[in-house]
Protein backbone atom coordinates (compact mmCIF):
# COMPACT_ATOMS: atom_id res chain seq x y z
CA UNK A 1 0.00 0.00 0.00
CA UNK A 2 2.64 2.27 0.95
CA UNK A 3 4.94 1.28 -2.08
CA UNK A 4 1.41 2.60 -4.27
CA UNK A 5 0.96 5.26 -2.48
CA UNK A 6 5.33 6.96 -2.91
CA UNK A 7 4.63 5.51 -6.73
CA UNK A 8 1.36 7.86 -7.20
CA UNK A 9 3.13 10.84 -5.36
CA UNK A 10 6.43 10.66 -7.28
CA UNK A 11 4.28 10.65 -10.43
CA UNK A 12 2.44 13.63 -9.42
CA UNK A 13 5.41 15.60 -8.45
CA UNK A 14 7.02 14.61 -11.91
CA UNK A 15 4.27 15.56 -13.42
CA UNK A 16 3.64 18.84 -11.78
CA UNK A 17 7.95 19.65 -12.24
CA UNK A 18 8.02 18.06 -16.15
CA UNK A 19 5.14 19.53 -17.51
CA UNK A 20 4.49 23.03 -16.11
CA UNK A 21 7.50 23.90 -14.62
CA UNK A 22 5.93 24.45 -11.37
CA UNK A 23 9.03 24.71 -8.61
CA UNK A 24 6.18 25.87 -5.67
CA UNK A 25 6.83 24.06 -2.10
CA UNK A 26 3.62 21.85 -2.46
CA UNK A 27 5.25 20.15 -5.54
CA UNK A 28 8.47 19.33 -3.41
CA UNK A 29 6.51 18.82 -0.14
CA UNK A 30 4.39 16.08 -1.90
CA UNK A 31 8.09 14.53 -3.58
CA UNK A 32 8.84 13.85 0.83
CA UNK A 33 5.98 12.93 1.65
CA UNK A 34 6.77 10.01 -1.49
CA UNK A 35 9.65 9.32 -0.01
CA UNK A 36 8.23 9.15 3.58
CA UNK A 37 6.08 6.45 2.43
CA UNK A 38 8.78 4.53 0.53
CA UNK A 39 10.70 4.32 3.98
CA UNK A 40 7.36 3.39 5.99
CA UNK A 41 6.51 0.43 3.39
CA UNK A 42 10.38 -1.13 3.47
CA UNK A 43 10.12 -0.91 7.42
CA UNK A 44 6.86 -2.46 7.78
CA UNK A 45 7.17 -5.37 5.49
CA UNK A 46 4.91 -7.62 4.76
CA UNK A 47 2.30 -9.18 7.24
CA UNK A 48 0.44 -11.77 6.89
CA UNK A 49 -3.13 -11.77 7.45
Amino acid sequence: MFLLIALILVLAWAGFFFLFHITAFLIHVLLIFALISLVFHFISGRKAA
